[in-house]
C-alpha cells in the first residue's frame, strides 16, 4: 500500500486522498487494469482511518468506474481510462443568457474531459444545502456560484477544499480554501461609471434600480462614491413600480424587465433613448447589441470566466481571480 499517502494534517478530506492516491497510482503505471488493491479494513488498520472514510473513497472509486468488486475476493482495479475524468457538479443560482454565455464557455474547454452536471438553487438556501448534502460523494470537482446565499462556510466545509471553485462572488475568510473566480462588483461600477462620465454630464439625475434580496450590495457603494465625488443627483430605487421616467434621468438597471418597462416607457412618452434618457444596463447579452438601436452595458466576460474556471478544474488550482469588467457603450447613453 505505498501508494496510497495520507496527511493527517492537510486541509483535504482523509477519503479524498485515497481516492487521489489511486488516480495517481494508475496515472503513473503503478496499478494497472485488473490488480487487486487492499481492502476496506487494512485501509483502515493501516492508516487508523474510520469506516465511513474509507467506504467514501470505496464508493467515489467505483461510481468513477476506476474499482470494481467481486464477492468474496476483493477490489480491483476496472480501467485506467475513467481515472482522468472530471465528474463536475455545478449549482448555479440561475440561468439566463450571460451565464450560459459562462456554462458553455466552460463546457467547450473541459471537452471531453470532464460529465458535467448543472443544478440551481434559486437563492434559496434550504434547497442549496440540500443539493450539497445530496451530491457531495457523488462528483470529482464542485463549482459553486452562491449568488445572494449568506453563511455558507457550513455547508461549503463539507465539500473538498481542493476540488471546489467559487464563481463570481467573494465569500469573505473562508475564500482561501478555495479556488475562485470573481467579479470585483462595486470597484468595478465605479470605474466604469468614471470611464463613462463624459456621458453621463448631460443628464439631471442618475438612478439605480436595484431589485433587493438577488444584487450585490457593493455595486450600490461604488455608485454612490462615484455621485458624490462628482455631484450627481442620485438616487437608488428597488423597482420600477409606479415610477415615471422624466426626461433627463439615466438609469442604471440589473434586471432586465426593467430594461423592457424603460424602454416601453420611453416609447410611449415618444422620447430618445440616449438623448433626453440614459440607459445602462449591466451584464452584456447579444440581444443588448440590437435592441432600441443598442443597449449601454456594465459587464465581466462571462466567456473568459468560462475559459478560466475550465483550466482551474483541470487543473486544480487554487487561485483567487478577479474577472475583468468593462463598460460598452452605445446609442442608450
Amino acid at each position: 500500500m505505498d501508494y496510497i499517502f495520507i496527511e493527517s494534517n492537510s486541509e483535504i478530506p482523509k477519503y479524498r486522498q485515497i481516492v487521489d492516491s489511486v488516480v495517481n497510482a494508475i496515472a503513473n503505471g503503478v496499478l494497472k487494469r485488473g490488480d487487486k488493491i487492499p481492502s476496506l479494513n487494512d485501509i483502515v488498520k493501516q492508516y487508523n482511518l474510520s469506516r465511513d472514510t474509507v467506504l467514501a473513497a470505496f464508493k467515489e472509486l467505483k461510481d468513477r468506474k476506476i474499482i470494481s468488486s467481486t464477492p468474496g475476493k476483493g477490489y480491483y482495479i476496472q480501467t485506467s481510462n475513467s481515472a482522468r475524468r472530471e465528474k463536475v457538479f455545478m449549482l448555479f443560482d440561475e440561468f439566463n443568457a450571460f451565464k450560459e454565455d459562462l456554462y458553455y464557455a466552460f463546457i467547450d474547454a473541459v471537452g471531453k474531459k470532464a460529465e458535467v452536471d448543472l443544478f440551481f438553487h434559486h437563492f434559496n438556501r434550504k434547497v442549496f444545502q440540500s443539493l450539497i448534502d445530496e451530491n457531495r460523494l457523488d462528483y470529482t470537482s464542485f463549482v459553486i456560484l452562491p449568488g445572494s446565499v449568506q453563511n455558507l462556510a457550513p455547508i461549503l466545509r463539507k465539500l473538498p477544499f481542493d476540488r471546489t471553485f467559487i464563481l463570481d462572488r467573494r465569500i469573505g475568510e473562508i475564500e482561501k480554501f478555495y479556488g475562485c473566480i470573481y467579479q470585483d462588483f462595486g470597484q468595478d461600477f465605479y470605474d466604469a461609471l468614471n470611464q463613462g462620465q463624459m456621458y453621463l454630464m448631460k443628464y439631471n439625475k442618475l438612478i439605480m434600480v436595484s431589485p433587493k434580496g438577488k444584487e450585490p450590495e457593493e455595486r450600490k457603494a461604488g455608485f454612490t462614491r462615484f455621485c458624490s465625488e462628482n455631484s450627481f443627483q442620485c438616487e437608488i430605487i428597488e423597482n420600477l413600480d409606479n415610477r415615471s421616467i422624466t426626461e433627463g434621468e439615466a438609469y442604471f438597471l440589473t434586471d432586465d424587465r426593467h430594461l423592457v418597462q424603460i424602454i416601453k416607457q420611453v416609447d410611449k412618452k415618444k422620447l430618445k433613448l440616449g438623448r433626453n434618457v440614459g440607459v445602462v444596463s449591466f451584464n452584456e447579452t447579444m440581444l443588448k447589441e440590437v435592441v432600441a438601436g443598442g443597449i449601454t452595458t456594465i459587464s465581466t466576460d462571462f466567456i473568459n470566466m468560462g475559459n478560466q474556471l475550465a483550466e482551474m478544474v483541470l487543473n486544480r488550482k487554487k487561485d483567487l481571480i478577479a474577472n475583468p469588467s468593462k463598460l460598452i457603450v452605445r446609442n442608450s447613453l
